[in-house]
């Protein structure tokens, strides 16, 4: 049982025996540093149900608690925050609870599962800065869920359709001469972007040229020969054009096979895949099936529609009047095929950038309209965007920030600084390598998942793997240095069994951070949010650097201390591993 827990018992029983009153909730907060005390009890919430001044009754409650709660050691008011002093004995006691649980922190699942989807790329261009993101924060927010007793599902819905991906392959059938991955060296999915960025500059060059011929700039972007070709090949596709399929297919495998590297570089992965190709036509029965509900209602072209008005927002049109479906359409069916497809799912996680927030706004009411009790547990998990110092990415001008690109600067950059900073003596250099991408892909993740998912970000690389700050490869360090105090802790023989009965300030201090990770997991999955852990993560480093400067761990000689203090390296290490597998980084034991 945590501490807050059994305060708010005891918190609750002081406000029923002194003033005969009811307390629903009580409130807490870290005590602040300049006051002594463990943790505050917040009394001008208690106003509601005690009349009376805050300072007398902190006071009150504080003499009930140190007289009748054996953790209570001390207490003192400050205006309306009564600082609670906690004894030794308490954490102490939950240290060695704690010790050898190696578990700490996470929840078996049980309940109903929960689905994220994230990625969901086009295939036809290379995964780029923005994807990355989009799967570094999909990939945390599914790890972190699922720590916190839940079971998941990670899915993406691949864009496998369309006329983009008509456009690479007429550029490819027009100027390719038969170029493959395996005869050009290149990922599928680049060779393929390449063809992408090809066809725009051929359709730039057309619509000059007809401009030239006297047509009007709109005219000219509609009329181009190389558009109104890409458009015939995808109503070809549609039409099921055994050539055309066959492109598309074997096309679409290069991207796929090029897709499959770059995901396992970044250390990602899915239980289930979607295709456009497959979903695209869902939704339709379930248009009908809310004409009968009287959800959706029909215009007198046949256009079918739902009126969002009275939820404050606009009509939606989910089916056009020629019975062609929209990404609506194809989005509710899509929702309701993967809960047939996994009857325990529960809820639902989408991944997409905020540019997006309307969408799912409509499509999550529309849900709920059509009666799905799993849609009261749909979340859009949005966020900005990715920009880096030399500006915006632009996919088909081949400007992006190639997602493999990417990784590889990252390990050549944690390379640069090991090899300046002298880190690594008696490596060999396959170990040398493999530590480079470990703490130049930690940088990445840790830079982008440290920040809410909501914010824009300016991705600096050089700034992400410095070795100081709250920064990956920082937390990465210390994580090795504690290896190394347990390593040579093993080879002096230093014991595990705990006998210590008091604490030094930094010591309390550890233990208390340590004791806030279940709950840090519990409130990082509530609000979606891999940045609560990554800051929980920098702040539990930051108090044992502060520890280790402090205190002497493996010099002092009196052997019980030291073995407690080895052992509570050890659990912040334990600690500072599990919060960072559940943002997906690796952490090295040597460094």
């Amino acid at each position: 049982m945590s501490l807050q827990h059994t305060l708010t018992t005891h918190v609750q029983k002081a406000i029923h025996t002194l003033y005969q009153a009811d307390l629903e909730t009580v409130e807490f907060q870290a005590t602040r540093k300049e006051f002594e005390g463990d943790i505050t009890v917040v009394v001008f919430p208690m106003l509601r149900v005690v009349k009376g001044n805050p300072v007398q009754i902190g006071t009150q409650i504080g003499e009930y608690l140190v007289e009748n709660v054996a953790e209570v050691s001390a207490f003192n008011v400050v205006k309306g925050f009564l600082n609670l002093v906690i004894e030794h004995s308490y954490y102490i006691n939950f240290f060695k609870e704690i010790q050898h649980n190696t578990t700490f922190g996470t929840k078996a699942p049980e309940g109903k599962a929960v689905m994220v989807e994230y990625s969901s790329p086009n295939t036809n261009k290379p995964l780029h800065l923005g994807h990355v993101r989009n799967n570094l924060l999909g990939y945390a927010v599914a790890k972190i869920i699922e720590a916190s007793g839940k079971k998941v599902y990670k899915t993406q819905i691949i864009n496998d359709r369309g006329i983009h991906i008509c456009k690479s392959m007429l550029a490819w059938q027009r100027f390719g001469n038969g170029e493959t991955p395996e005869s050009t060296g290149l990922k599928g999915d680049k060779l393929v972007g390449n063809y992408y960025v090809k066809f725009d500059q051929e359709y730039k060059e057309e619509i000059k040229d007809l401009i030239a011929a006297g047509k009007s700039e709109e005219e000219a972007k509609k009329e181009a020969p190389i558009l109104l070709e890409a458009q015939d090949m995808l109503l070809q596709w549609e039409a099921g054009d055994k050539e055309v399929i066959a492109l598309w297919k074997k096309m679409n495998q290069w991207v796929y096979d090029g897709f499959a590297v770059t995901y396992k570089n970044l250390g990602v992965d899915f239980d289930s895949l979607y295709y456009e190709s497959n979903t695209y036509l869902l939704g339709k029965d379930n248009i009908e099936e809310g004409l009968e509900k009287g959800v959706f209602y029909k215009k007198e072209d046949g256009s079918v529609w739902c009126d969002l008005t009275e939820d404050g927002l606009d009509e939606k049109l989910v089916l056009r009047s020629d019975g062609t479906a929209v990404y609506m359409t194809q989005d509710i069916g899509t929702a309701i095929q993967r809960v047939k497809d996994n009857p325990d799912v529960g809820g639902m996680i989408y991944t997409v950038g905020n540019e997006q927030d309307y969408h799912f706004k409509v499509l999550f009411l529309i849900l709920k309209k059509l009666g799905y009790d799993w849609a009261e547990n749909l979340f859009h998990l949005s966020y900005g965007m990715v920009d880096l110092p030399s500006g915006k990415m632009k996919s088909r001008e081949g400007t992006v920030v190639d997602a493999d690109d990417l990784i590889s600067e990252m390990a050549t950059t944690a390379e640069t600084l090991s090899k300046e900073l002298g880190k690594l003596e008696g490596y060999s250099e396959e170990e040398k390598q493999a530590l480079y991408k470990t703490i130049g892909l930690g940088a990445l993740k840790y830079y982008i998942l440290k920040v809410d998912p909501q914010k824009r970000i300016l991705f600096n690389p050089e700034e992400s793997v410095e070795f100081q700050g709250n920064t990956g490869p920082f937390i990465q360090y210390t994580y090795a240095r504690i290896q190394s105090i347990l390593r040579k802790a093993k080879e002096l023989g230093v014991g595990n069994t705990i006998t210590t009965t008091s604490l030094e300030p930094k010591e309390k201090e550890l233990l208390k951070l340590i004791q806030e990770y279940p709950a840090t997991v519990q409130q990082a999955a509530q609000n979606h949010s891999p940045a609560l852990i990554a800051n929980y993560t920098y702040d539990l480093v930051k108090e044992f650097n502060s520890f280790y400067q402090q205190v002497q761990i493996l010099g002092i000689d009196n052997e019980e201390e030291k073995a407690f203090r080895v052992a509570l390296s050890g659990k912040v290490a334990q600690v500072i591993k599990s919060a960072f597998g559940l943002l997906g980084i690796d952490v090295p034991e040597r460094m």
